[in-house]
């Protein structure tokens, strides 16, 4: 899409603080008008929308596609974004571990069992691992205890919580994340182990990654950062 407006502006209103273009609110896809539960998250957005140059870019712009999903989706239907985010317990990727090479192994461990170890204080359950392709099934009692902790979470930490759970494959993750006990950085390296294994053999960094690997993990640090800032904005 062309850019359409020169001014980018905040301004105060009933439900938080709303994004407006020449003086007109940006609008989501549903209609509603974008806003934004702090003055900071606000002005994130609109420097966003500011940076646009020619053309807008929507990917460019991933603090203001959180807003929209909190106003567009989760606001108007929590319990159905819920249900597979709590899924992913079972499938968490910090429980499923590669049994060699010895190299691999020992990275899995510094880069996944923070989040675990994290997890078991928090929650009072230690999570098994598995080196097998079968699917686990977590202890009942970790499950009550997260569920009760995602359906009490509020709108906009939950926000965070189903991107990044959906981004990294992992709850633990997704729950750290939102609780302040680990950072994008932390995400991106429990992520992308196995890549970073494989970058070391095949000396990427003299040689360059593949193109595709650059571009999956530029986009994770782009999200993963625009989540980061976001819950330090709220």
């Amino acid at each position: 899409m062309k850019r359409f407006y020169k001014v980018v502006s905040t301004r105060a209103a009933q439900d938080g603080w709303v994004v407006e273009l020449d003086g007109k609110p940006v609008k989501t896809p549903s209609g509603t008008v974008l806003h934004a539960p702090t003055a900071a998250l606000a002005d994130l957005a609109a420097a966003e929308w500011a940076a646009q140059t020619d053309q807008i870019f929507p990917d460019s712009m991933p603090v203001t596609q959180i807003l929209v999903t909190g106003l567009d989706r989760i606001a108007k239907d929590r319990a159905a974004m819920e249900a597979p985010v709590l899924a992913y317990l079972d499938t968490d990727l910090l429980c499923y571990r590669a049994s060699e090479p010895p190299e691999l192994v020992d990275r899995e461990q510094a880069a996944r069992d923070p989040g675990l170890a994290w997890f078991e204080k928090r929650f009072g359950v230690a999570l098994p691992v598995t080196n097998g392709l079968a699917a686990l099934r977590q202890p009942q009692d970790a499950h009550v205890k997260v569920r009760d902790a995602v359906t009490s979470m509020p709108l906009w930490p939950f926000n965070i919580l189903q991107l990044v759970t959906g981004l990294t494959g992992s709850l633990v993750l997704g729950l750290a994340f939102v609780e302040g006990a680990c950072t994008a950085d932390d995400c991106l390296k429990a992520l992308y182990v196995e890549e970073d294994h494989k970058a070391d053999i095949y000396d990427e960094e003299f040689y360059g990654r593949a193109p595709q690997t650059n571009a999956s993990i530029a986009s994770a640090k782009r999200d993963l950062d625009a989540a980061q800032a976001f819950l330090k904005a709220l």
